[in-house]
Order: C-alpha cells, then sequence, then structure tokens
C-alpha cells in the first residue's frame, strides 16, 4: 500500500514562490516613498520583466475587482515583487499595506475632453476661496494625471487638504486629464457618511464562488425587473 505523501511547511513555501513566478504581475503593497495619488512605483528589474517604462498609465486591480490607474515608476529601493503606493491608491483599491494587487499595462487610456469632480463634504468647511483656481487648477496643471470614475483623490493647498470624488469621466471610465481636458466642479459637496456607505457597497463581484448561481438570479429576477 502506498504511503501518504504530507506537504511540509518547506513545500508549501516552494509551491508560493512558484505560483508567484507563474503570475509575475501580481505584487506585494508597500508604502509609497513620495506622496502621489497618481503614481505607484516598482523596481526597474520588474518593469523590465513586465516590458513596462517609466511614465506608462497601468490598470492596478484589487481583490474585490475594485480597479484604479496609475502612472509607473522605477525605485530601485523597491523589492522586486512589491508596489509601492500612497493611501489615496490603496483607498481607491479597497486595500492595505501587505495586500496583493495586480497592474498591467493600459494602453487604451485616452486624453479627457471633461471630468467632473466634487469635494468631500466635511474637507472644505470654512473654505471661501475657489476650489478650481486654488486646488484643482495647480493639481492638474501640465500634469497629465489619469483619473478613473468613482476615484478619490486628495488635494494640498493653502495649508489645507481637500478630497475630492471624481464623478464622471469623458471618455468613461478613466482618461488622462490634459491642458485641454475641461474641469467641471460644480454641485453640492459630497456628505461623507454617502461616500463611506458606497466604499462599503457589496455587489455580484464581492461573492465569489457562485458564478451559475449568479447568472440564474440575474436572468430569474434582475432582468425581468429591468425589461419587463
Amino acid at each position: 500500500m502506498a504511503r501518504p505523501v504530507y506537504s511540509t511547511k518547506e513545500d508549501k513555501f516552494a509551491t508560493a514562490i512558484l505560483n508567484r513566478k507563474e503570475r509575475p504581475n501580481r505584487l506585494i503593497i508597500d508604502d509609497a516613498v513620495n506622496d502621489d495619488n497618481s503614481a505607484v512605483a516598482l523596481s526597474q528589474q520588474k518593469m523590465d520583466e513586465l516590458q513596462l517604462f517609466r511614465g506608462d498609465t497601468v490598470l492596478l486591480k484589487g481583490k474585490k475587482r475594485h480597479e484604479t490607474i496609475c502612472i509607473v515608476l522605477a525605485d530601485d529601493t523597491c523589492q522586486n515583487d512589491h508596489i509601492r503606493m500612497n493611501r489615496v491608491v490603496r483607498n481607491n483599491l479597497r486595500e492595505r499595506s501587505g495586500d496583493i494587487i495586480s497592474i498591467q499595462a493600459c494602453t487604451d487610456v485616452k486624453y479627457g475632453k471633461r471630468i467632473h469632480v466634487l469635494p468631500i463634504d466635511d474637507t472644505v468647511g470654512g473654505i471661501t476661496g475657489n476650489l478650481f483656481e486654488v486646488y484643482l487648477k495647480p493639481y492638474f496643471l501640465e500634469a497629465y494625471r489619469p483619473v478613473k470614475k468613482g476615484d478619490v483623490f486628495i488635494v494640498r493647498a493653502a495649508m489645507r487638504a481637500v478630497e475630492f470624488k471624481v464623478i464622471e469621466t469623458d471618455p468613461a471610465p478613466y482618461c488622462i486629464v490634459a491642458p485641454d481636458t475641461t474641469i467641471h466642479c460644480e454641485g453640492d459637496p459630497i456628505k461623507r457618511e454617502e461616500e463611506e456607505a458606497s466604499l462599503n457597497e457589496i455587489g455580484y463581484d464581492d461573492i465569489g464562488g457562485l458564478r451559475k448561481q449568479l447568472a440564474q438570479v440575474k436572468e430569474m429576477i434582475e432582468l425581468p425587473l429591468r425589461h419587463p
């Protein structure tokens, strides 16, 4: 009779290493050295491996399929299987330091015709100046920042930090804010509780391993309601 084979810790560790090598675009989140909402950093070796160049736009995906886009930069102090990003980028992905995300080149990002952003209400209390002139214009001026609908970013100016949310982009769902992109910021500030509620929303993508059942739910319940 054949003897059962038991996996040791060393075997599991070796398997984990092999799995990571098979998926070189899956990286561990590290804290950023430079606090930039629009950039992430990889080692030059990892950038070469993924055929990425400094300034490329990349699509980042978290575990629950939350996505954001950033510019990628080289940082040789970054470990080869890690990616550096600041708190704003992590929050947009709903991830923390030490979590694993995936990265891929995003070559179809176009210059935006227009974007619409609104501030979060508890970050603009007492501000009387023009939000566009004081915060948004200097932030986007000739920076060619990529933005994605639904993302939040922080702008620091005049000794204040104001949070803005991207409400719409044209084209959707993301674009690069170029010098001729129109930036709209008209509208009431977003209430903090509404923003936090949207962060905690659970959708179909948050339920794993039930694709067949979810398809049946959509077919039997959701589609008749939308198309009676």
